[in-house]
């Protein structure tokens, strides 16, 4: 079984470049044809969310038509530079699934796998929230999964990963989504975006992993007063979650060579 994560796609209307220096829809473009000429045919492809860059119709509509061609089945989660409504309106509910309370966060069932896609976003603000809602929404979701492995994935990561721009953001809610993925015990992954770099860490008893954006990659800078992250252009990339036939869950980061042609050793 094979899921295909990509975040932080900060699409611009067509013809334009993102903050006027980064090509995100060709970027997008060519990651879509690199999933599509895999081998290997993903089950899912999950969007965790900044899919648009200014929250307007005309990236909506670029985003979309482009998400279209993905080989398989595809399901969004909005980020901090979205808008619920917007996306609601121009992705449809067989991508972008809602609760009756507008919140943009589903289930889907592919066997083995629970994956449960789960809305972060504190609309206007930069960092995650979770209100009692959606955290009653998300512990009946786990309650349903039963005893099954679950894949859960939202924009927002609910921990400091050292980056300074994402830390600062912030994220209300995050000791009580702790809480409930501690006392369901299930949730293999948590797979996240915003910090446009692939990490890893280890919480409450699961492990957050965060997947590059597809060209935006914010500097790291570990020392104990970092100045402002800013951004350099980065080759696209995508997360592949693989589901190997011995019951290991393996994740890859697939970064898009610049020559795509293979050579034996």
């Amino acid at each position: 079984m094979i899921i295909v994560q990509i975040s932080d796609l900060h699409i611009a209307p067509p013809g334009e470049k993102t903050c006027a220096v980064a090509p995100m829809a060709e970027n997008l473009a060519r990651v879509i044809a690199h999933i599509r000429a895999a081998p290997h045919r993903p089950d899912l492809v999950i969007v965790t969310g900044d899919i648009t860059h200014d929250a307007t119709p005309a990236e909506a509509r670029h985003a979309r038509s482009m998400l279209e061609e993905l080989p398989a089945p595809w399901r969004i989660v909005p980020g901090n530079h979205d808008r619920r409504a917007l996306l609601r309106d121009h992705f449809g509910p067989e991508t972008c699934p809602a609760t009756a309370e507008g919140f943009i966060q589903h289930v889907t069932d592919l066997g083995p796998l629970c994956l449960i896609g789960l809305d972060s976003l504190d609309e206007g603000k930069p960092g995650g929230r979770l209100c009692q809602s959606r955290l009653d929404w998300l512990a009946e979701a786990l309650s349903d999964a039963g005893g099954r492995r679950v894949l859960l994935y939202l924009h927002h990561p609910p921990l400091p990963l050292g980056v300074p721009e994402t830390d600062e953001d912030g994220f209300a809610g995050a000791n009580a989504l702790g809480r409930l993925v501690s006392q369901h015990g299930g949730v293999e992954r948590i797979l996240c975006g915003h910090v446009h770099l692939a990490t890893h860490a280890g919480w409450r008893g699961s492990i957050v992993s965060t997947a590059p954006s597809i060209g935006m990659e914010l500097t790291l800078d570990l020392t104990p007063a970092p100045p402002p992250s800013r951004f350099r252009l980065r080759a696209p990339g995508y997360m592949l979650h693989h589901l190997h036939p011995s019951g290991g869950l393996v994740s890859h980061v697939v970064s898009l060579p610049e020559d795509e042609r293979t050579h034996g050793f």
